[in-house]
């Protein structure tokens, strides 16, 4: 190991896995919506987020739009 480093000449290159980070948020969701999901996850063996993330990108991939109707 080197005693200093040049930091201003390292010549740093940008992450290729940035774009592809998870950004961490808080979603309040009714509680049948989170034991449906949950049951689901257990079911199939999968962590319970990354479900959730699958089926919203699936949403996204399809351009799904919810049925909104109200009451």
């Amino acid at each position: 190991m080197r005693d200093e480093y040049d930091i201003e000449n390292l010549n740093p290159r940008k992450n290729p896995y940035a774009e592809k980070l998870n950004q961490q948020m808080t979603v309040s969701l009714e509680a049948e919506t989170y034991d449906y999901f949950n049951e689901l996850a257990n079911d199939i063996g999968i962590p319970f987020q990354k479900l959730v993330n699958l089926y919203l990108a699936d949403c996204k991939k399809k351009k799904l739009k919810p049925e909104l109707l109200w009451n």
